[in-house]
């Protein structure tokens, strides 16, 4: 495990300072490092140079020196030049917080299409920082290099071997962000037809968005458990235990999109989707390689936005969503919010409790599974009517469409053919409107 000390730089406009450093340490952690001490300046602006001052650069390399730290984390997105000097001033390998963000995506990626999204934004975020990664060559060689002249067709052999290098690694780099570009377009295109395939069967979808380690995939597990439904065609014939996903406490626990069929077991079923969860100052590489996969939510008919509850800091990691629902276009969806892990808030006596569009509940434990269903349904199913059929016995596929797609009440059976109570899409009604009991 990595010694780290961590370091942060207090602008004095960030009322909640104190707490993205408690964050950057819990993705220190997440990347399995130690923090063994912290550094903190206050600046009116940052070292065009350093980041922070020159003063405090000494103070950082003493405190490494004193702790044995293996490495030093900044807290916010460094300039290659800046990650460049301080390296060389401090004599330790530095990352910032999109590294760590990037070296958690890595490890926990598990599918082809996320392996490649996290090895795109790796490369991306990689390519201006070349010439520090290769300082060590980028000097070597003289000015007219093997080639001898400095006219037109010199190229490279004008320059320096470690500049040639240098030339050769961002090649290298380019040509591998376009080959992945290319994969990723096919995967994107095998994605988009399966989401036609699922428009197709009229099922509407529900999108679980929110801040990392907010519960999302806790909260599609219980919903596996209650509503034990079959999976969607991707997952035909699973176990509801293998149709679960990874819960864990921990910060991008799961970074795949996984869908799953939920069957209620009233004919009202809908897609329920997971998928990657938000953080504060998300790498916009990572946004843009993983926008693919966020599609799901971008298309989705109802959003479900889980809400840790029970962190101080919720209201500014709504927000944070809220800024990158924007950033994806999926704003003006309607949204439900899941006040998740409310029992650490409140009494257990007054859980659920439902406010308008916010539902205070605790996934883990399965309360206010049936109230939230309920409102998924009020949003989803809308446009359903109710309905008195009188169906003749010659029609009887369209009494067996509406008992599988419909909300059917009662159903009774007479001279005339059968009657129906039912609950149905208004596009089913005006379909079957001739059979409608005035």
């Amino acid at each position: 495990m990595r010694r780290t000390i961590l370091v942060g730089v207090d602008l004095g406009n960030d009322p909640n300072f104190d707490y993205h450093m408690e964050e950057l340490a819990g993705l220190a952690e997440a990347c399995e490092m130690e923090v063994v001490a912290r550094v903190t300046q206050k600046m009116a602006v940052t070292n065009a140079a350093l980041y922070v001052g020159t003063g405090k650069v000494e103070e950082i390399r003493l405190a490494a020196e004193t702790v044995e730290a293996d490495c030093a984390v900044f807290d916010n997105s460094l300039k290659p030049s800046q990650q460049r000097n301080l390296q060389k001033e401090l004599d330790l390998p530095v990352l910032d917080r999109t590294n760590l963000i990037l070296e958690i995506f890595e490890k926990r990626a598990r599918t082809k299409e996320a392996r490649l999204q996290v090895e795109s934004a790796s490369l991306q975020y990689m390519l201006p920082r070349l010439v520090g990664m290769r300082e060590a060559l980028s000097r070597q060689g003289g000015g007219a290099g093997a080639g001898g002249g400095s006219g037109a067709g010199g190229g490279l052999a004008n320059r320096g071997a470690g500049e040639q290098k240098l030339e050769l690694d961002r090649r290298k780099i380019e040509k591998r962000i376009s080959e992945l570009r290319r994969e990723l377009e096919a995967i994107e295109q095998d994605r988009a037809i399966q989401r036609q395939k699922r428009q197709k069967s009229e099922l509407p979808s529900v999108a679980l968005v929110g801040y990392t380690n907010a519960g999302k995939s806790t909260l599609l597990n219980r919903m596996l458990d209650v509503c034990a439904g079959e999976a969607n065609p991707d997952h035909a014939g699973k176990s509801t235990e293998e149709k679960k996903v990874l819960e864990k406490d921990m910060l991008f626990a799961t970074l795949d999109t996984t869908v799953r069929r939920i069957s209620p077991g009233d004919n009202r079923d809908f897609l329920l989707s997971d998928t990657v969860g938000f953080i504060d100052q998300l790498p916009h590489t990572l946004i843009k390689a993983f926008r693919s996969t966020l599609a799901e939510a971008c298309g989705a008919d109802l959003l479900l936005q889980v809400v840790d509850y029970s962190d101080p800091h919720y209201r500014e990691q709504m927000e944070v969503t809220a800024d990158t629902l924007r950033e994806l276009g999926a704003e003006k969806i309607p949204c439900i919010y899941v006040m998740n892990k409310a029992d650490r808030m409140m009494e257990a006596h007054d859980l659920p409790k439902v406010v308008g569009d916010k539902i205070y509940m605790s996934a883990k434990d399965g309360t206010g599974l049936e109230e939230l269903l309920e409102l998924i349904r009020e949003k989803l199913f809308a446009d359903y009517v109710s309905c008195e059929m009188l169906i003749p016995y010659a029609d009887g596929s369209a009494v067996a469409y509406l008992k599988e797609n419909a909300v059917v009440s009662s159903l009774e059976y007479g001279a005339d053919g059968a009657l129906l109570q039912l609950l149905c899409k208004k596009s089913d009604a005006g379909r079957y409107a001739k059979y409608c009991v005035m």
